[in-house]
């Protein structure tokens, strides 16, 4: 019997209908990792799947948020385990399905996110303001080398988590990495792509839609429940470029323009993130038979 299957990769590829139907397939059940799915209200920009696109199939972690509230990788990894952990328990199939890198490496992979000090970041951030990254990296290069390695010297907001948690923890911050292996629960990782130029096309359209579709409207009604002070909520690709117009800094034109140039990069940054993990198979997105093949990955 499938155990567990996760499907990833870029924005708007098609993720969340492959998700359903594999779940009706297998009988399944989808387990949201879009960080932005995770927030109430926040429906039209996130492309997220209607209760009729569901089609019966139950969803886990979606509008489990308010806008106002910051998201949490740590959080979403206590409570996307025990949502898998539940399916599993049911004897049905969890399907992971989204393409947040962090949040998917947060289920499959055994990754732990050590605590932060609120005193201790703010000294090492004034310590980055007053020297610059390179004696901070130095600094984790002798207590830490693999973190190092893996950590750009310029990336000063790295840097000073990295020796934030030796030393809260007295441990080196790559005992936190993730540790190569197989994935936990036995997921079968399926990722969905497209040629590059079709993809950004479909980008292109979708961010059209959304505007069409009323995402001025859901972002005005957010900001009245607090969009602009939510830490994450308030970045989400077309809410942060829909408040900027609407505090004047351009036009609702140019937020839809803006918002699509930033998807594509977006989806650049995906695709290299997931591109990274060989356990991953991918399908062509556009295929006749995509479900089809999927199922043939998972099915034993």
């Amino acid at each position: 019997m499938t155990r567990a299957v996760a499907v990833v990769g870029p924005t708007a590829t098609g993720k969340s209908d492959l998700g359903v139907a594999l779940a009706e397939r297998l009988g399944g059940e989808v387990v949201n990792a879009d960080a932005m799915q995770l927030y109430r209200g926040m429906d039209i920009g996130t492309a997220k799947i209607t209760a009729a696109e569901r089609r019966a199939v139950p969803h886990h972690l979606l509008d489990v948020l308010d806008v106002g509230e910051t998201a949490s990788v740590a959080a979403y990894q206590r409570h996307a385990r025990a949502a898998v952990e539940g399916v599993l328990a049911a004897g049905r199939v969890p399907v992971l399905v989204g393409g947040s890198g962090l949040y998917v490496q947060a289920v499959v992979d055994e990754l732990e996110f050590p605590g932060t000090d609120a005193g201790l970041r703010a000294r090492l951030e004034t310590e980055l303001g007053e020297v610059g990254a390179a004696p901070l990296h130095e600094r984790l290069t002798g207590l830490d080398p693999v973190a190092a390695a893996s950590i750009l010297p310029s990336n000063g907001r790295r840097v000073v988590r990295a020796l934030e948690v030796i030393e809260l923890t007295g441990r080196p911050f790559s005992a936190s990495l993730p540790r190569p292996g197989p994935a936990r629960y036995g997921m079968v990782l399926i990722g969905l792509d497209r040629a590059p130029a079709e993809l950004d096309a479909r980008v292109d359209l979708r961010v059209e839609r959304m505007f069409a579709a009323g995402l001025v409207e859901e972002v005005r009604a957010l900001a009245d429940q607090g969009l602009r002070d939510g830490r994450t909520a308030s970045r989400a690709l077309g809410y942060q470029q829909v408040l900027a117009a609407i505090d004047g800094d351009h036009d609702l034109a140019g937020a839809a323009e803006e918002t699509a140039r930033a998807t594509r990069r977006f989806v650049r940054r995906q695709r290299s993130w997931f591109r990274r993990d060989k356990r991953i198979t991918w399908l062509d997105a556009a295929r006749a038979d995509l479900v089809d093949a999927a199922l043939a990955l998972v099915r034993p």
